[in-house]
């Protein structure tokens, strides 16, 4: 158990980025979408935007700016223009630090969930084999 959060943290790190490969690219979707003339809360926009953010996400962790990235890909499977991305890149450092802080959380959380879920597996008492 000693071992476990240092487990989770290097998840976390490799993997685990939901600010960056999925907040953030459905955050600028929204944000695009309604300049172009599309309603981000259609139910036909939502199911087509979360398959392309999720296989947008793929390979994201652990590459700087990948946040972007995902974002860029997510935007050109969408046929979105692309070019308004760079209206981002003025806020971009603001954001980048509460992406950060997202995959922090979720990272240091699951390793205190993990923890706290195998310390109680480990306290229940273990059945008794009365061969």
């Amino acid at each position: 158990l000693e071992s476990l959060p240092n487990i989770a943290a290097s998840f976390g790190s490799s993997m685990g980025q939901n600010g960056c490969a999925g907040i953030y690219p459905a955050i600028m979707v929204a944000m695009i979408a309604p300049t172009i003339g599309i309603d981000p809360l259609s139910v036909h926009f939502l199911l087509a935007m979360l398959p392309a953010i999720a296989l947008g996400s793929i390979g994201v962790a652990g590459v700087g700016g990948g946040g972007t990235f995902a974002a860029l890909i997510v935007l050109s499977t969408l046929n979105f223009p692309v070019a308004l991305v760079g209206i981002f890149i003025a806020i971009e450092p603001v954001v980048d630090m509460a992406r950060t802080a997202l995959n922090v959380n979720g990272s240091m959380m699951s390793g205190v969930l993990a923890n706290r879920l195998l310390k109680k597996s480990a306290e229940k008492p273990q059945p008794v084999n009365a061969n």
